[in-house]
């Protein structure tokens, strides 16, 4: 049996490590469509809060790593969770600002 079910990306939302600052600043545009998979890359010398409301720290990254949302990527139908349409990620450090590096967000939807 074929499924009709593909991944497709969605652009990259990428940052350089100057623009990294105390206060919560939004990474890129809102998702398009409801996310299936979320990679969130930290590859600054600095840890770094991720947030999905500019406001509330929902995760914490250290230096040189990486946050893995594997949601639904081998579910065939559409029931499961998701990363909401229309979320927007915003990221700053946690305390002290970074030298070097970037950091950046991977959206992978159902299509």
């Amino acid at each position: 049996m074929a499924y009709p079910k593909r991944l497709l990306f969605e652009a990259i939302r990428e940052v350089a490590f100057g623009s990294i600052g105390a206060n919560y600043a939004a990474v890129g545009a809102a998702i398009a469509s409801p996310a299936r998979l979320i990679r969130i890359v930290n590859n600054t010398d600095s840890e770094i809060y991720v947030s999905i409301d500019g406001v509330t720290n929902h995760a914490r990254l250290p230096l040189l790593s990486f946050l893995l949302l594997d949601l639904t990527t081998n579910k065939v139908r559409d029931e499961g969770a998701f990363i909401a349409e229309g979320t927007v990620f915003y990221i700053k450090h946690a305390g002290v600002a970074p030298q070097s590096g970037n950091a950046w967000i991977e959206v992978i939807y159902g299509g």
